[in-house]
C-alpha cells in the first residue's frame, strides 16, 4: 500500500471517528435532556415527595453555605484588591465598589457557586444513586411499586434549581462584604463613595441575571449527576467512574453555557430596550 493509499485511510477513519462521537454525543444529550423531563414531570405526581424535597434542599443547600460563605468573601477580597490596584493606576478607585458587584453578582457568584455545588453535592447525588443501582436498591423499589425516578430523581431536581439561587445571593452578599473589608478597612477608601458608586451602578437586574443563571445551573448539574447515578452499571467501580463523569460533565456545562445564557441574556435586553449596562 503505497503512503498515499494510507494517508487517505486515516484520515477517513479519523472523520468516521469524529462522526460516531459527534453521533453519541447527540445521543446522549437527548438521553439527559429526556430524563430531566420525565423527572420533572412526575414531581407533581402522586403520592407528592415533599418531605423528600425539603431533604434534599437542606442537603444542598444548608450544608452548601460554609463553604459558600468562605469561597464568596475570599474571592470578593481578592477580586477587589486586584481591581483597586488597576484602577488607581488610571485614579478611578471609586469604581471599585460597582465594578466588584458588577463582576460577582452577574458571572463570578452563580458560576462559582454552580462548580462547588456541583462538586459538592452533585458528586454526592451521583454516588447515593449509582450505590442504589448496583446493589439493586432501585429494582426494589420497582417491586415495591414504587417509581424511583419520582422517589429519587425529581425531588433532587426541584431542590437544586430552588435552592441554587439562595445560595448564589449568599455568596453575593458574602463577596461584597469582603470588597468592603479590603476597599474600606485594609486600604482607606471613602465609605461614603464606596456605597454611592455601588448604589449608582450596580442595578436589580444584574443582580437578578445572575439568580437565573444560577436556577439553569443548578438544573443542569442536578440531571447530569442524577442521570450518570441512575445509569451506573460495573459495582464499585463503575460508581466511581460515574461520580466523577457527572462531576466533571456538570463543571464544564456550568462554564460553557454561562457564556451562551450571557448572549441570550444581552439580546433579551436589546429586544425589550434594556441595557444590560447603565
Amino acid at each position: 500500500m503505497s503512503a498515499r493509499d494510507r494517508f487517505n485511510r486515516s484520515f477517513d477513519s479519523f472523520f468516521l471517528w469524529l462522526a460516531k462521537k459527534f453521533r453519541q454525543f447527540v445521543v446522549d444529550v437527548g438521553l439527559i435532556a429526556r430524563f430531566g423531563f420525565e423527572g420533572f414531570r412526575l414531581f407533581g405526581a402522586k403520592p407528592f415527595r415533599g418531605s423528600e424535597l425539603v431533604l434534599h434542599m437542606e442537603f444542598i443547600g444548608n450544608k452548601s453555605i460554609g463553604i459558600i460563605v468562605m469561597s464568596g468573601l475570599f474571592t470578593g477580597m481578592a477580586l477587589a484588591y486586584q481591581i483597586y490596584l488597576g484602577f488607581k493606576l488610571v485614579n478611578a478607585t471609586s469604581l471599585v465598589g460597582p465594578t466588584v458587584g458588577m463582576g460577582i453578582t452577574r458571572e463570578l457568584g452563580p458560576v462559582l457557586t454552580g462548580l462547588i455545588v456541583a462538586a459538592r453535592a452533585g458528586g454526592a447525588m451521583t454516588a447515593r444513586i449509582g450505590s442504589m443501582r448496583v446493589t439493586e436498591q432501585i429494582d426494589a423499589l420497582e417491586v415495591m411499586g414504587v417509581n424511583p425516578m419520582q422517589y429519587l430523581v425529581s425531588p433532587r431536581l426541584v431542590a437544586s434549581v430552588i435552592v441554587m439561587p439562595l445560595l448564589t445571593g449568599v455568596f453575593d452578599f458574602a463577596a461584597m462584604f469582603g470588597c468592603w473589608l479590603i476597599c474600606i478597612k485594609l486600604l482607606g477608601m471613602d465609605e461614603a463613595a464606596f456605597f454611592d458608586r455601588t448604589y449608582l451602578w450596580l442595578e436589580p437586574f444584574h443582580i437578578n441575571e445572575g439568580l437565573f443563571k444560577a436556577a439553569v445551573f443548578g438544573l443542569f448539574f442536578a440531571v447530569i449527576c442524577t442521570y450518570k447515578g441512575f445509569n451506573t452499571k460495573g459495582g464499585a467501580e463503575g460508581v466511581g467512574a460515574a461520580t466523577n463523569q457527572g462531576v466533571v460533565l456538570s463543571m464544564v456545562m456550568v462554564i460553557a453555557s454561562d457564556f451562551f445564557l450571557t448572549n441570550f441574556i444581552n439580546m433579551f435586553y436589546i429586544v425589550f430596550g434594556m441595557s444590560s449596562w447603565k
